[in-house]
């Protein structure tokens, strides 16, 4: 297949990537507190933010995954768009606004605001550096197939290289911009990417005349299993193991998003809850009305470039969208698609980064290790080294895990957060009984609930695409756990709750009024 002029691609990426450093360079400037670092200084505005939630939440696999499994298995293809965009309704209707109230920096204040702090903040801080490991060997992962893709480099130490180059830009923008600096590069990618998106939609649409019915018509043609495409179960089948397997994956994608510690911090970056609820709302426009278009360009994929090429082109499904913007826009277009890519790695990595940081120095070493005490700048400085280290073991783990299934990576992160921190998030702010011991339990059951249900899965052994060939240690049948480890996950929390005693009414009341009114939150910010 035919990729055009991989130095088109890098020059095209080399512009994103010099244009964004400026910005950040000059935001840097005006990031002067610890709460700049954290949160931006609250100043983004509600429109602001909600674009740069949807760059945040808009990652390659959505970009490449979701066109390329439209273009090989239609209908199904679709059920990833859906998930993740019915997912935002959870995440609008009852989390946004009470832990925009509620919290200061991180998922951990919320969940530690009426509880004992060292025990619930240790077990936050746990389960979001567990979710942002796995959601950054993705990223990092898909930095590498990429390459071979986009740029021509088949090498094994050319794909370890860009992924260094990957991670040692996303060092510098979180050192040097913080979560101002990280937020605009978000910002300027969603742009690019949805722009990208739509002028190719429209082209495609007029093509056939604005006719989708058309461009169906077109692609049913060209698919070997014809009308099927148009029809459920085409990818997943219809045994009863896979049919649960399916309800599963579609638990962990509706509810793993309103547990994204990267999507929850984004929160934070806002002036008043009202904005927070505005962001919700322009991402889920932004994020639908890209999903929308990953219908038409998945189904052009199918009869544009075919389906046999697709399947043999290097990355497999995820080359879809690229071969799609060479077939209609030649070199060009495919060296804006791919910056675009790459861009997408970008700004969600170092959104993951600032998050994975923030918890460690808030959580960890504030909260726990020096019991609340330490110098706002000391946080600070142990949040920027922990970028470093943080960017160093991504990087790493994106070279060992390069020929890894990325979309087991993505999928594991979003069973986790739907396991370990969704079930005490909601707990927390709509439950008067829920204690520490609940919200341990909770986390913690979740978490490895999660973690050991994988780690005996198809996914990681005993199948034809198994992470380990040639073992078979797997006794869980389903290759996503959320079936199991989300209900445990609430389980646990109600158990651990009512068989203990602990409650402070006065800390339950206070939480309630500031998480349904702002009362407070301000002043708890530090402003």
């Amino acid at each position: 297949m035919d990729v055009g002029n991989p130095w088109v691609n890098i020059g095209i990426f080399l512009v994103f990537v010099v244009v964004t450093l400026v910005i950040v360079i000059r935001v840097s400037r005006t990031t002067t507190s610890v709460g700049d670092f954290y949160h931006g200084g609250r100043s983004f505005s509600g429109r602001q933010n909600g674009v740069a939630i949807a760059g945040d939440y808009l990652s390659a696999a959505s970009f490449l995954g979701i066109v390329g499994a439209v273009a090989l298995y239609g209908y199904d293809g679709l059920l990833y768009s859906v998930g993740f965009l019915v997912a935002w309704l959870v995440a609008l209707l009852l989390v946004a606004e009470p832990l925009r109230n509620t919290g200061k920096y991180t998922m951990a204040d919320v969940l530690s605001f009426r509880m004992r702090q060292r025990p619930v903040r240790t077990a936050a801080a746990t389960s979001t550096l567990a979710i942002t490991f796995f959601y950054l060997l993705a990223q990092m992962a898909g930095a590498g197939a990429l390459v071979s893709l986009l740029l021509g480099v088949d090498s094994k130490a050319g794909q370890s290289a860009v992924i260094a180059v990957v991670g040692a830009l996303m060092i510098v923008y979180v050192m040097i911009g913080g979560m101002k600096g990280t937020t605009w590069v978000q910002i300027i990618k969603a742009v690019l990417l949805i722009a990208a998106v739509g002028v190719m939609t429209v082209w495609i649409m007029a093509v056939n005349g604005f006719n989708l019915s058309e461009l169906l018509g077109r692609a049913v043609d060209s698919h070997p299993d014809g009308t099927a495409i148009l029809e459920p179960m085409l990818q997943y089948g219809t045994s009863g193991t896979t049919k649960i397997g399916f309800v599963s994956l579609a638990i962990a994608l509706v509810f793993g998003a309103a547990g994204l510690p990267h999507v929850l911090m984004r929160f934070y970056t806002v002036p008043t809850a009202k904005d927070a609820r505005k962001s919700v709302v322009w991402a889920i426009a932004l994020i639908g009305f890209f999903y929308l278009c990953t219908l038409v360009l998945g189904y052009a994929a199918t009869y544009l470039v075919g389906v046999d090429t697709i399947r043999n082109a290097p990355g497999g499904s995820n080359a879809a969208a690229p071969a799609l913007a060479y077939e209609l826009g030649g070199t060009l277009l495919l060296g804006i698609v791919a910056a675009v890519a790459f861009a997408t790695i970008l700004a969600v990595v170092a959104g993951l980064t600032i998050t994975a940081s923030a918890s460690f120095a808030h959580d960890v070493y504030n909260g726990v290790l020096k019991e609340g005490k330490a110098t706002p700048e000391n946080e600070v400085k142990v949040a920027r080294r922990t970028a470093v280290v943080i960017g160093a073991i991504s990087i790493l783990g994106g070279i060992l895990a390069a020929e890894q299934n990325v979309a087991f990576l993505v999928s594991l992160a979003f069973a986790i957060a739907a396991s370990a921190n969704l079930p005490s998030i909601l707990f927390s702010l709509y439950w008067k009984r829920f204690n520490t011991r609940g919200s341990t339990w909770s986390i913690y059951g979740g978490l490895f609930s999660a973690l050991i249900l994988i780690a005996f899965s198809p996914v990681v052994s005993g199948s034809e695409t198994a992470m380990i060939s040639g073992v078979d240690f797997a006794w869980f049948p389903l290759t996503n756990p959320a079936i199991v480890s989300v209900p445990l996950g609430f389980f646990l929390g109600w158990l651990g709750s009512v068989t203990s005693n602990e409650h402070d009414e006065a800390k339950q009341a206070e939480m309630e009024v500031r998480s349904m009114t702002g009362a407070g939150a301000e002043r708890a910010a530090g402003h």
